[in-house]
């Protein structure tokens, strides 16, 4: 569980510096140019993100129950990590409906995401990475509205043509994420068998 916290607080520790430390973040980019903080950003990233996936799996293999997932929950589970995925693509579709009217798609996924998986998982290690990350989110995405206000930030209209091509990414996405790449990567099948 020490390295799973660790690298939590690694991870998104650096991905908190608009969070609490705007002012501070925005010297360091001054005094030392993007790259510099572009590189140490990636580095901690990285580092904080393997010992996450090291400590999360190793607390798998002695879990700690503190309640047992009720079947609709991973059923709703499912069903909202397919509104995560969709949210996540129009982060990145540009000119999509979606991203103009929420702004901050992907934070919103990531709440999405973690609270998904709060609901199928009742272990303590599941509430520690998911909760840390539903947790992060809020606080993120509550920031970023703060920023864009501050700087009369306006967005774009989406297009209904960049909305359809984003509802088709993310399901396509959540698909074969779903189907294959979940029991390949974290060892589930979401959809049991």
């Amino acid at each position: 569980m020490t390295a799973l916290v660790l690298g939590l607080l690694i991870f998104l520790g650096v991905h908190s510096a608009r969070i609490v430390a705007e002012p501070w973040r925005a010297r360091v980019l001054a005094g030392g140019g993007q790259g510099a903080w572009k590189g140490v950003y990636t580095v901690l990233s990285l580092v904080g993100f393997g010992l996450i996936i090291w400590g999360y799996g190793a607390a798998r293999q002695d879990p700690v129950a503190l309640w047992a997932p009720m079947l609709w929950a991973r059923h709703l589970a499912s069903l909202l990590t397919l509104v995560a995925f969709v949210l996540l693509a129009a982060a990145y579709v540009p000119g999509n409906g979606i991203k103009a009217r929420l702004h901050h798609p992907m934070v919103l996924g990531v709440k999405v995401w973690a609270f998904a998986h709060l609901l199928a998982n009742g272990n303590l290690a599941d509430v520690v990475l998911f909760g840390s990350f539903l947790l992060w989110a809020a606080l993120s995405f509550r920031a970023a509205r703060a920023r864009d206000r501050a700087a009369g930030t306006v967005y774009a209209p989406g297009t209904a043509s960049a909305t359809i091509i984003t509802l088709v990414v993310g399901t396509v996405a959540w698909v074969v994420f779903t189907l294959w790449l979940h029991v390949l990567l974290i060892g589930v099948r979401p959809f049991g068998g």
